[in-house]
């Protein structure tokens, strides 16, 4: 699977700062923790601090894309420890960067499709 790949849903997404990461994993019925996920971070950043995102995340697989906001994205297995880690880490470089973490939510494609 990979962060194109067609049919991926959204199966869980984290928009309260509030809310603990183990929490948006626990209520979201659709989320397979064995499959893979593309994981995408929603950033709001200056438009000249996209590319230093992107120079910054892809050494470790991240792919930084612009839209209405900046979105990090990543396949990977998700874990309450492995979002939390990630979004400390988003939540972080976009502080550096003069942006703002907005939050994360992550897509799969639905089990029993192709």
């Amino acid at each position: 699977m990979g962060i194109d790949s067609p049919g991926l849903v959204v199966v869980v997404s984290a928009f309260d700062v509030a809310e603990a990461d183990s929490a948006a994993l626990a209520r979201s019925p659709r989320w397979r923790a064995a499959a893979p996920a593309v994981l995408r971070h929603h950033l709001a950043l200056p438009p000249d601090q996209v590319e230093r995102a992107r120079e910054l995340l892809a050494p470790d697989g991240w792919q930084v894309r612009e839209g209405d906001v900046t979105y990090a994205l990543r396949v990977q297995l998700l874990s309450a420890l492995s979002c939390a880690r990630e979004r400390s880490r988003m939540a972080s470089l976009a502080q550096r960067l003069g942006g703002d973490w907005i939050g994360w939510d992550a897509l799969q494609v639905p089990q029993g499709s192709a």
